[in-house]
């Protein structure tokens, strides 16, 4: 049976998908059967972070296609497989230039469920979650209807990044759900001649926040090598596993497993 691990950030643009996406292949390379579901709703980008295709459109004259009319044609689905990790997406149920139109915030929660159920995972050790950011759909029916076995929470070390990470780890605790670590991304600048470091906190963090007493998991350099490798469709943890953003991945993957371990 499958551990199901969420992914999630409080807001967008820290980084959650590559995060997802470069944890569940490090715990592939340990020799961990994993599948990813790419739930963000409003963004599904894990195929692209590994170079899966999406289908042409099917309609052309339809740019936008209404979350509803996915929900409604209920099917089984088949994981695309692509550097070991088994993926379904809902960009994999529109074609590559079509958008979804995501309607009402209950719809969302109820077409993931159905994703996570109707798709043929086979066995699997992990089935990651890459959540969309927030704290609405389709995090509420899922922490509600789904038994999770964990999280891991993603954050910068900017103040507003700080502020909505804090709104996920109450939601997330409310419904008792195991809060596994917490993940700084764009931690530190570290200059690739030298290998010097500058610090890009701009506070004390979670200083006097409930999150403090959250395990940090590891801190994630600002590294342009991760954004031209994960336009390539190879992530770095792939490509560079000397690389500092790959070692600290190795050492989260190893993280996730202990806590498991300990369970």
């Amino acid at each position: 049976m499958a551990r199901i691990l969420a992914v999630a950030s409080g807001k967008g643009g820290v980084g959650k998908s590559t995060i997802a996406v470069s944890l569940a292949l490090a715990l592939h390379a340990k020799g961990h059967r994993v599948a990813i579901l790419d739930a963000d709703v409003y963004g599904p980008n894990v195929p692209l972070l590994l170079g899966i295709r999406r289908r042409a459109s099917v309609d052309a004259e339809q740019a936008m296609v209404p979350l509803a009319s996915i929900a409604l044609a209920r099917e089984r689905h088949e994981p695309v497989v692509r550097h070991g990790l088994s993926d379904f997406s809902l960009a994999f149920l529109v074609g590559e230039d079509q958008d979804i139109l995501p309607g009402n915030a209950p719809l969302a929660g109820l077409l993931i469920w159905q994703l996570l159920f109707d798709t043929v995972w086979e066995e699997q050790d992990y089935l990651i979650l890459d959540l969309p950011p927030g704290t609405g759909e389709p995090q509420a029916t899922l922490v509600s209807q789904v038994m999770l076995d964990g999280v891991v929470l993603v954050a910068t070390p900017q103040s507003t990044a700080l502020l909505d990470t804090l709104r996920s780890y109450h939601m997330f605790r409310n419904a008792d759900v195991q809060i596994i670590g917490q993940i700084e991304n764009m931690s530190f600048f570290l200059y690739p001649h030298c290998g010097e470091s500058i610090d890009m906190a701009n506070g004390e963090g979670f200083a006097d926040t409930p999150v403090a007493a959250v395990p940090l998991l590891g801190r994630l350099p600002f590294d342009l090598a991760v954004g031209r490798a994960t336009n390539s469709g190879r992530p770095i943890v792939l490509t560079d596993e000397g690389a500092a953003t790959s070692r600290v991945f190795d050492q989260i993957a190893d993280s996730v497993d202990a806590f498991f371990t300990v369970e």
